[in-house]
């Protein structure tokens, strides 16, 4: 079985490295949509998580982790509201009206609260992470001193799914928030050189979410969405590989400090099992929602992977076609949603 297992690796790792510079190598999405490899307006805009009650989760991380309240939405109709939340930073997009520009950014959070799940006592959100549920698995922040960041979480009252001193990594820890969800904290001043020497503030580095088959996904998310694919961490021991992707990261920035990567994570095997399948989130019960990438023209983005996949890839709903407007979903091998809008969209 190992053997398998190992041979399997190396042909991931293979393939990784020539369908970086050879499309046709692709075996599942062979075609490159133009309007998302050349498009430098593209951004990894948001993360979006369900949870019980705004009046805990909000006030969470704006204390906690010194976020801020960008924008707040609230759809009557459909009874729910929409908290975009980002880290406290200077000089954030506006349009000529001064209106926050929330899909302009990097590195923002989407807590979407559905009316009435804070007065009932038996509503509970799916984390990813128990069994049978699990698929997403954490949002990551990184800090200039994870320690420090630690002891004064712990001060504050935070709970922790890890500790920097339990199990075998040292160097990241597990805070939960009010419902669950796992935030992982990592350091990005580190003495190897990589990265900035100065404290930045927090960052929204990264989600992860598990997948089945990683040569499917990766394939998915550079040929289809025009990610990059930026750091692979391989964990023999534990018989899994971490794959980082994601568009341009600003100069001066590494991985561990950047905003905002996906990470994708593959528990070796997995892709042998076919009745083998990671919860999406958005079924039933629900927890994670989605990710959001946005660039100038989604249309035109949209359009191109409709013509040149038709029905090999999945939408709910296709662009234009739903009760909102100006967005699109698409889902990914293993049904998790990506939201597609446009950058200058106004809430």
């Amino acid at each position: 079985m190992f053997s398998r297992v190992f041979s399997r690796l190396g042909l991931i790792k293979q393939h990784i490295r020539t369908m970086s510079t050879k499309t046709s190598e692709a075996q599942y999405y062979t075609k490159k949509i133009a309007s998302a490899v050349g498009d430098p307006s593209l951004r990894f805009n948001h993360t979006c998580l369900r949870i019980k009650d705004p009046s805990a989760s909000v006030e969470f991380y704006k204390k906690h982790f010194n976020m801020t309240l960008l924008s707040k939405k609230d759809f009557p109709d459909m009874k729910f509201s929409l908290y975009f939340l980002v880290m406290t930073k200077e000089n954030l997009p506006k349009n000529e009206k001064g209106e926050n520009l929330v899909f302009a950014n990097r590195g923002i959070l989407e807590l979407t609260h559905n009316w009435g799940t804070e007065a009932d006592p038996e509503y509970k959100v799916n984390n990813g992470n128990v069994e049978p549920h699990r698929g997403f698995g954490h949002i990551c922040f990184s800090v200039a001193n994870v320690e420090s960041t630690c002891q004064r979480l712990e001060s504050e009252g935070v709970k922790f799914q890890k500790r920097l001193v339990d199990g075998r990594q040292k160097n990241i820890a597990f805070a939960l928030d009010p419902d669950g969800y796992w935030i992982e904290l990592i350091q990005y001043i580190n003495e190897s050189g990589e990265g900035p020497k100065t404290d930045l503030g927090n960052r929204f580095n990264h989600t992860m979410v598990r997948v089945k088959d990683p040569v499917k996904s990766l394939e998915f998310y550079q040929n289809v969405l025009g990610m990059t694919l930026h750091r692979v961490s391989e964990h023999a021991n534990a018989k899994f590989t971490l794959y980082f992707l994601g568009y341009d990261i600003p100069q001066g920035d590494s991985t561990g400090s950047a905003e905002t990567l996906l990470e994708l994570t593959h528990n070796w095997g997995t892709e042998n099992d076919p009745d083998f399948h990671y919860h999406n989130g958005n079924a039933q019960p629900q927890g994670y929602g989605h990710i959001c990438i946005t660039c100038k023209d989604p249309g035109a983005l949209c359009e191109e992977i409709e013509k040149k996949y038709n029905e090999q890839v999945v939408w709910s709903p296709k662009w234009n076609h739903g009760k909102m407007k100006n967005l699109a979903f698409i889902k990914d091998p293993d049904g998790y949603s990506i939201e597609i809008v446009p950058a200058e969209l106004v809430l």
